[in-house]
């Protein structure tokens, strides 16, 4: 059968949108595929379809996920969503058919073999034990991209620095490879409640917003921002001057180990934070 790509938008909503038209085919999935963003160089005898984002479509997909596979193993595509890789789409779909039908995908059938994981009794596939069948390349391709988002959501929690501008507002900026603001967002508005704060995602143009006491949602698309036009508060320029000072005072320099540095401290962090940007 002719191979069909359904050539989505590069988020969730975009993905999930692409998921729910592939199965609105109803042609079987093993020729079906989700593909993030345009291809250079077309296929030959392949099919290409086109979809675009709806949000009625995405919030069936995700009850659909939540109630036949679960809330853990939803996390972890939401994580491999939120991924560089142009190659989540596909892993993400065939994860999602592998949880609910059971296909493997891989060419391997699961007739004659004794299988190690358990089935969901409702939908006949690995139903909440999907990201145990790691035979499957796609689950497998999924892992590894949640993994991956998830060591940045973890770097970034850690070494995320916020700026009080003149307004009060707390500032961070973040120029992170995968799109982890989503994930950043809840763990500050519950240790930031009472602030004013933004996370800016300046590869992806995307700000996190926080008003104080209330909830935070996402911008994208803004135009004409310009970071020199920020202001800092005086108390800020004050504690940079004093973080930078004690960062450079309690450094040995015959301890100094540049490669360790590095290997707990990536460089591309480095140039977010406060203490190295005023070296």
């Amino acid at each position: 059968m002719q191979e069909k790509y359904i050539i989505c938008e590069d988020s969730l909503e975009g993905i999930f949108t692409a998921v729910y038209d592939a199965y609105a085919l109803r042609e079987g999935h093993e020729h079906l595929h989700v593909q993030v963003g345009e291809e250079e160089n077309y296929r030959l005898f392949a099919e290409y379809l086109y979809s675009r984002p709806d949000l009625g479509k995405n919030d069936k997909v995700v009850r659909t996920l939540k109630s036949r596979l679960g809330e853990e193993v939803y996390g972890t595509i939401c994580r491999a969503a939120a991924s560089y890789d142009k190659t989540k789409g596909d892993a993400v779909y065939h994860t999602i058919v592998d949880g609910i039908t059971g296909q493997c995908n891989n060419g391997v059938s699961d007739a004659g073999e004794k299988s190690t994981v358990k089935r969901s009794a409702r939908s006949g596939g690995n139903g909440r034990h999907t990201m145990e069948n790691l035979r499957n390349p796609y689950v497998l391709k999924t892992f590894e991209l949640a993994r991956r988002t998830a060591n940045e959501v973890h770097h970034e929690l850690e070494f995320i620095r916020f700026q009080e501008l003149e307004q009060g507002i707390l500032y961070a900026k973040i120029g992170p490879e995968n799109h982890v603001v989503p994930f950043l967002m809840p763990h500050f508005a519950d240790r930031l409640a009472t602030e004013n704060f933004m996370i800016h995602d300046e590869k992806r143009a995307v700000f996190g917003v926080h008003p104080a006491k209330g909830d935070w949602y996402l911008i994208s698309g803004v135009e004409g921002f310009d970071e020199k036009s920020l202001v800092w508060s005086d108390k800020e320029l004050a504690y940079q001057d004093l973080f930078t000072l004690f960062h450079k005072t309690i450094a040995i320099a015959e301890r100094r180990n540049e490669r360790l540095q590095r290997q707990m401290l990536p460089l591309r962090f480095q140039e977010y934070m406060v203490e190295f940007s005023q070296k």
